[in-house]
């Protein structure tokens, strides 16, 4: 393989803001009180605002915890912070917690060791602060994604916090992981230099706050008459697709925050469970997007579809803020996945295409078929089949979140720049691109005797596409190896 050095130039997003800030320790330890220091006059040096007292609007509100000390919820900020001190919205809590070398390998190892069972045994999984049934999810998600995915959600649940930063060092920094929702846990390491160490956590915190969700979906037009929806292939191919990745093991369980910890507010402060993807596909007779609906409403076995589990999209709102859809008669209506606005804005900078009679009907369709989005990674591809499109270069080193405008700006950035795509002779049929500490966003182009994405789950089982449980989480690319294929390196 032509081994290469990963060079993506590093640099903020253009769009990060201003923000206003509170600093309102737990449990300190003396690093943690030196982490603290140096996140202050990091804040500062960048111009945000350090408030005494919380008061009116509040960004982000940074605390501690202690590992394997459970944080009473009644006191924990995401719950009790807007309440207390009459804030305008809830902050975005950042809850830091320290570990030494030794605590964490030692972690990762038991962890390891757990998820290597075919089935969960309850007892590796018991620590303070979790309910019975967390053993379910917290083994899944080491099977998943390994182990530090299950330390990931142990911290989520002792700290009552969605964003919890890892310091790891008995004495001395050595290095910190940043964890979000979606499980995201890249890496800053400490190399002396404390300057770059605190900028690097102060950017990846104002990166998560500088943006908006863009889930205020509105529903336009009448509804669709549910004899037209019962003409429609559409749902059969949206339930076919669904099986087949299933069968090919795309989709993992939920994460149902339940059984992780025994606070119904916990379900308030974040959704009770998050999907793991979504997919979607053109309707030329509805001209619109079917897609999946969001796994935060109920849970959604992608692989067992119905059609109360499928929304219409139609387009972009024009302030961005979300995607309008059409309800259709007789049907549940959910709201559509929180990744509908990159998945209709993708169509928005690519070129529309004339169907032929191999169709059996004349009619203008978006260049791309179908979309499908997922939390696994690639770990290579045929560049004769396959097109990889990069993401703006500070996306590989500050991660934005799921269901936001940054995200979708991200995506639909990337696809446009697309040559099989841009230019729809290009014979390669499928194009994607990788967030990392997220996940992976497929295209499929029209091909006349396939189903709606069975481009993408023939690539899998053919290794055009070689799907992989790891994400990257920073920079990344992909290199040619002997063979003629792209292999992914990273940084």
């Amino acid at each position: 393989m032509e081994i290469s050095t990963v060079y993506l130039p590093r640099a903020a997003h253009p769009w990060l803001q201003k923000n206003r800030l509170v600093i309102k320790p737990g449990p300190l330890t003396p690093l943690l009180e030196e982490v603290l220091t140096g996140l202050k006059e990091q804040f500062q040096k960048q111009g945000h605002v350090l408030l005494d007292n919380p008061q009116d609007k509040v960004d982000i509100w940074i605390t501690t915890a202690v590992f394997n000390q459970p944080v009473n919820w009644r006191e924990a900020p995401l719950f009790s912070a807007k309440r207390l001190f009459r804030l305008a919205d809830h902050p975005t809590v950042f809850t830091f917690v320290q570990m030494s070398r030794e605590q964490f390998t030692n972690l990762l190892e038991h962890f390891e060791n757990a998820a290597a069972k075919e089935e969960p045994d309850p007892a590796d999984y018991r620590f303070p602060g979790l309910a019975s049934n967390a053993y379910l999810t917290l083994h899944e998600q080491g099977r998943r994604a390994g182990a530090i995915l299950s330390l990931v959600r142990l911290l989520q649940s002792q700290t009552m916090s969605v964003r919890v930063i890892l310091v790891i060092g008995e004495n001395q920094i050595e290095e910190a992981y940043t964890f979000d929702l979606v499980g995201a846990h890249p890496r800053t390491v400490y190399d002396g230099n404390s300057e770059r160490f605190y900028e690097d956590l102060v950017l990846r915190m104002i990166t998560a706050t500088s943006t908006r969700e863009v889930t205020q979906h509105r529903v336009v037009g009448n509804p669709i008459p549910q004899t037209i929806w019962q003409t429609l292939s559409t749902p059969a191919a949206m339930r076919r697709a669904g099986k087949e990745l299933g069968k090919r093991r795309f989709f993992t369980r939920m994460v149902e925050v339940g059984n992780l910890v025994n606070i119904p507010l916990f379900n308030h402060a974040i959704a009770s469970q998050y999907s793991e993807g979504c997919f979607a596909t053109w309707d030329t007779t509805l001209d619109a997007l079917v897609t999946t609906i969001t796994g935060s409403a109920r849970p959604v076995e992608k692989n067992n579809l119905s059609d109360d589990e499928l929304a219409v999209i139609v387009s972009m709102r024009e302030d961005g803020l979300g995607a309008c859809v059409r309800h259709v008669e007789g049907k549940r209506n959910d709201p559509p996945s929180s990744e509908a606005v990159e998945l209709i804005g993708i169509d928005s900078r690519l070129p529309r295409i004339r169907l032929g009679q191999e169709w059996e009907l004349q009619k203008e369709v978006p260049v791309a078929r179908s979309k499908l989005h997922g939390h696994r990674g690639v770990k290579s591809f045929d560049p004769n089949l396959v097109e990889h499109v990069h993401l703006d270069a500070p996306y590989y080193h500050f991660p934005v979140s799921c269901s936001t405008e940054a995200q979708a700006i991200g995506i639909i950035s990337a696809f446009a720049r697309s040559e099989a795509l841009r230019y729809p002779e290009d014979t390669r049929q499928l194009v994607f691109t990788i967030l990392p500490g997220h996940g992976v966003v497929i295209v499929e182009k029209w091909v006349a005797g396939r189903a709606p994405l069975q481009l993408i789950w023939e690539a899998m089982d053919n290794k055009w596409l070689e799907i992989d449980n790891h994400v990257p989480q920073g920079p990344f690319d992909y290199v040619r190896d002997n063979t003629g294929r792209m292999r992914l390196v990273e940084e």
